[in-house]
């Protein structure tokens, strides 16, 4: 019986740490909603909601200029959080119909009674052309209204390879930046590995997570004074 006892007790552990490092989504106060994902009920306690609103890209032809793909549908109101809205981009070269579609946007989620504070451009944007992610941020922040702030998503990897002194270039231009732990569907396997560095940025970061994925925090993330939490990216069951 002891036997029995003593095993049950090990098993019970282990999943009580299993548990501890998979992403339950209720756990925070901060989502990506994405096109096709249903909304949740988490969403009602929400402190902050990343809303995809579209896709820019380019013909790879170049048979048509670069457009804009809705991937929003109506406008919910969510009074109680903050909303940022979310732009994917897959090229840099955006036009005036891009940004006057963007500015439309913002003023209708306004209207529309959200508390609407901010851009976030998702682009991943590799290390070999970083430099050019930056001067169209740069770009952006100029003709983006005052009072609207700057995010985007960072790659785990920026960490690693890129210059520190060129990622530090987005200090002053970009509000934060949120730092994927993910790709696709699926924590990346060796993300522990990046973490260190990643606690050095200079500059405002959030660490974003993959509901149901792994994560397993670090202490040390507490320590810096750049961090500001989590992003948890939904996720249909």
């Amino acid at each position: 019986m002891r036997r029995f006892a003593a095993a049950f007790l090990v098993l019970l552990l282990g999943l009580r740490g299993a548990d501890a490092a998979t992403v339950d989504a209720s756990n925070y106060d901060a989502y990506w909603l994405w096109s096709g994902v249903t909304p949740q009920a988490v969403l009602a306690r929400a402190r902050t909601v990343y809303v995809l609103q579209g896709q820019v890209e380019a013909p790879r032809d170049g048979s048509s200029p670069v457009r804009m793909l809705a991937q929003g549908g109506a406008v919910p109101q969510w009074r109680r959080a903050e909303v940022w809205l979310v732009y994917r981009a897959h090229t840099l070269e955006w036009t005036p119909r891009i940004r006057s579609i963007v500015l439309a946007q913002l003023t209708r989620w306004r209207e529309a009674g959200n508390r609407v504070v901010g851009v976030q451009i998702d682009f991943d944007a590799g290390t070999a052309h970083l430099q050019g992610y930056v001067d169209f941020l740069r770009e952006l922040r100029e003709w983006l209204p005052r009072e609207n702030r700057l995010g985007i998503t960072g790659l785990l990897d920026w960490s690693s390879r890129a210059d520190p002194q060129q990622v530090n270039q987005l200090r002053g231009i970009v509000d934060e930046v949120v730092v994927q732990t993910y790709q696709g569907r699926h924590t990346i396997e060796n993300y522990q590995a990046y973490l260190p560095r990643v606690s050095r940025l200079q500059l405002p970061y959030k660490i974003g997570l993959l509901q149901g994925g792994r994560w397993d925090q670090p202490s040390y993330l507490a320590d810096s004074p750049w961090f500001r939490g989590y992003v948890v990216f939904l996720r249909n069951p």
